[in-house]
C-alpha cells in the first residue's frame, strides 16, 4: 500500500479533512493508496478535529476514523514514507518547509487552499474536495483503472 502525506499548518482542519476524504474514496474505489497528515506547526492548533471538518465529514457521510484523533507534527521519517506529499497551501507552506525541513521544499506538491483567515470553510472544504477527487482519477489512471 502508497501513502500519500497531506501537510498544513497546524493538522486540525484542511490536511486532516484531505487525509478522511481521500481514505474514503481511496477505499471506496479499491485503489491500494492510503493518507495520512501531519502539522508544520500544531501547537497552533487545539486538539481534536476542527468543527468544520467533522460536520463536513458528517454531511458526506464519511466516517471520522479516516483521520486522527489529534494534530501530529510532521517529521522527517514522514516525508520519508510517503510516496506523495502535499502541502495544502504553497505561499503558507512552503516557507515553513524550507525553515522546518530545508530539501523537501522543493520536492513536494503544493495546492493554494486557504486557511479560515482567507476563505470560509464552505469555500476551502470544497475546493479541497475537488483536488481530493481529481488526485484519486489521476492515480486511479496510474494505475489503470
Amino acid at each position: 500500500m502508497r501513502e500519500i502525506l497531506f501537510i498544513c499548518t497546524g493538522n486540525y482542519y484542511r490536511s486532516r479533512y484531505s487525509e478522511a476524504l481521500f481514505n474514503h474514496e481511496a477505499s471506496r474505489r479499491g485503489l491500494d493508496w492510503r493518507a495520512f497528515s501531519r502539522g508544520l506547526a500544531i501547537h497552533l492548533a487545539p486538539p481534536g478535529l476542527s468543527p468544520h471538518a467533522f460536520r463536513r465529514l458528517q454531511e458526506r457521510g464519511i466516517p471520522r476514523d479516516g483521520t486522527g484523533a489529534n494534530p501530529v507534527q510532521v517529521q522527517e521519517a514522514d516525508f520519508q514514507r510517503a510516496a506523495r506529499v502535499v502541502a495544502l497551501k504553497e505561499t503558507e507552506h512552503r516557507p515553513l518547509m524550507a525553515w522546518l525541513h530545508p530539501g523537501w521544499e522543493n520536492r513536494i506538491a503544493y495546492w493554494e487552499i486557504s486557511d479560515l483567515d482567507a476563505a470560509t470553510a464552505g469555500v476551502a472544504l470544497a475546493a479541497i474536495e475537488a483536488r481530493v477527487l481529481a488526485l484519486i482519477g489521476e492515480l486511479e489512471r496510474e494505475e489503470g483503472k
